[in-house]
């Protein structure tokens, strides 16, 4: 079985965006976000799709921004929230993903013992 180094930044990295989405609330508002598309929502209306305003949706946003996975934007009067970070959501798919099967037995390799 091979070790995983512990010290490798991409397992780092990866650590803190899913700790981001460690919560009903911000998994909801990033899913909302992905469903929105690149032009996203005003923070308005993402807290009204996602029944999560005021403060609660501040502090969820500044967890996702903080982890790199939403970006917010200003235009004109409006603050506009996007997933700003398809290419690292479909990065955590593909860490999880990436090791697939390392580490089960070939069909060459023998569960026979002696």
């Amino acid at each position: 079985m091979k070790a995983t180094d512990l010290s490798d930044p991409t397992l780092t990295l990866a650590a803190a965006r899913f700790a981001a989405l460690g919560s009903e609330q911000r998994l909801s508002v990033l899913r909302t976000l992905v469903r929105a598309g690149p032009e996203g929502l005003s923070i308005g209306e993402l807290g009204r799709r996602c029944g999560i305003t005021g403060a609660t949706l501040t502090h969820h946003m500044k967890v996702l921004t903080g982890a790199g996975l939403v970006a917010q934007a200003r235009r004109g009067r409006s603050i506009i929230c996007t997933a700003a970070a398809y290419d690292e959501i479909r990065a955590l798919s593909e860490f999880l993903l990436s090791e697939c099967c390392a580490d089960s037995c070939t069909p060459h390799e023998s569960h026979d013992h002696d």
